[in-house]
């Protein structure tokens, strides 16, 4: 049907939807106001709680390992790291995967899928954990298990940015990724709340006695997350929706691997994000090994909680000074914070400062939560100024489809960028690892990050943030 002037009438809006959408049209206003915001803000409102439990899960090993010698077990100090860093490694190469798994399986069936595989491993450590006799590498199988927690960021940011229309997902990716980030600092706030209590009788099993006599049940450090977990599974499979028009190829997105700029945005967001996500798997080991009298589980959720908080606020300073400039400047700053928590390390003799080290350690992933709003807010600027370069003198199609590429483009290297880094919350570990048990202390791990971080800086002024830079954003 169409208007006296050949325009062709618009669809109205469906009164309902059900489970799988066939006519999606976020950029139809009369169509978002009747029905479409509606239904993204459902979407929306299942998948953050589901994503911040993907966060509690991945992350989980990291204040677990604290308590696991002191109930029976005797694992090496690398060998505690090894399991804070083994399920960022198999996250981030989820990551990858998951980036394609919403247009082959749709946006539903996927959250619920994948947040209901959260169970598997979050079951088996409350069983592992009871038997002092579990083989070591159980628990790096566990712990494998659970990258599942951290492969889904990626599935989860792609179905969100389906929903909304343009003007409107920075918003809503910014809440999905802030507050699914959020579910680090959860869990490391409430797992030494509910260890020392049988938080579900009998059926959980016995505790674990320490030596002052105190009991553990750290067993419930996995299974307080069943129960959650297999409500939003529930919820995502009845409440979300599939869109069938949400569809990628993944040919279309594979130029990204040929742009110079998606490879310095990962080497730039590796540093950021995979600094937050790493230090927040190290950050509990490395105050039990640095100051032993400290009760490293009193404070370790505050560090994910501060980085989490500020990251908005990292997008929101970049689109007001630039993003490179806020970019350069934070690495600057990281690179003091380390120095900080080199000075109050201890040496020697001195016994250092556990709260001057603490401080440094807070303002370190308040830049690492900056640094991750500043440079997710270079990437669409970068590619949209590349695209309005290649397409400047051409006809107003060529500038309209230069535009769309751009966008496509830009979602796609924020997607790439992601799973690249969340392999920090691999290297960090292991590097803290390695440094302990070559050299006694973390100190030459320290001097390693801030060499990257220098790099990072250079990277970033050459290329986007000098006077006559290649890129400026």
């Amino acid at each position: 049907m169409s208007t006296p002037n050949n325009t062709p009438t618009p669809k109205p809006a469906p009164s309902k939807v059900g489970p799988v959408i066939d006519d999606w049209r976020p950029e139809d206003p009369e169509f978002w106001e009747r029905i479409g915001k509606r239904v993204a803000t459902r979407n929306l409102w299942i998948s953050i709680p589901a994503l911040l439990l993907a966060f509690a899960v991945w992350m989980v090993w990291s204040t677990v390992i604290v308590r696991l010698n002191a109930i029976g077990f005797n694992f090496g100090t690398d060998q505690l790291f090894w399991l804070t860093a083994l399920p960022a490694l198999s996250g981030a190469t989820l990551r990858v995967f998951y980036s394609f798994m919403v247009p082959v399986f749709g946006g539903r069936r996927w959250t619920a899928i994948s947040t209901a595989s959260l169970l598997l491993p979050a079951i088996w450590m409350g069983i592992a954990v009871q038997n002092p006799d579990t083989p070591y590498s159980v628990f790096v199988l566990i712990a494998l298990l659970c990258g599942f927690g951290g492969g889904n960021f990626a599935s989860s940011m792609s179905n969100i940015s389906f929903f909304y229309p343009k003007a409107q997902q920075g918003t809503a990716l910014g809440l999905n990724a802030g507050l699914g980030n959020l579910g680090v600092s959860v869990m490391q706030f409430t797992v030494p709340l509910v260890i020392g209590v049988s938080l579900f009788g009998g059926i959980a099993g016995a505790p674990q006695e320490l030596k002052d006599g105190t009991q553990l049940w750290l067993q419930n450090a996995g299974y307080v997350w069943v129960p959650l977990i297999a409500l939003l599974a529930i919820a995502a499979w009845f409440g979300m929706n599939d869109l069938t028009s949400a569809k990628a190829s993944f040919s279309e997105q594979a130029v990204i691997f040929k742009r110079k700029d998606n490879w310095l945005m990962c080497w730039l967001y590796l540093a950021t994000f995979g600094s937050f996500i790493g230090f927040a798997a190290a950050f509990p080991m490395l105050i039990k090994t640095s100051f032993p009298d400290v009760d490293a589980l009193k404070f370790a959720f505050l560090g994910p909680f501060v980085g989490a908080a500020v990251r908005p606020l990292g997008g929101w300073v970049a689109d007001r000074l630039g993003g490179a400039r806020v970019t350069l400047w934070n690495f600057v700053v990281m690179i003091g914070s380390i120095f900080g928590v080199l000075h109050f390390l201890p040496q020697g003799d001195n016994p250092g400062s556990f709260y001057g080290f603490l401080s440094m350690f807070m303002l370190l992933f308040i830049t690492t939560g900056i640094g991750n709003g500043s440079t997710f807010r270079m990437i669409p600027v970068i590619f949209r100024t590349l695209h309005q370069r290649w397409s400047a003198g051409k006809d107003q199609e060529a500038q309209a489809q230069a535009k769309q590429q751009a966008g496509m483009e830009s979602a796609a290297v924020v997607g790439f960028t992601s799973a690249i880094g969340a392999f920090g919350g691999f290297f960090i570990p292991i590097a803290f690892a390695t440094a302990m048990a070559d050299a006694g202390g973390p100190e030459v791990a320290m001097y390693i990050f801030i060499t990257y971080y220098l790099s990072c800086i250079g990277v970033t002024w050459w290329w986007y943030a000098r006077k006559g830079a290649e890129t400026p954003c």
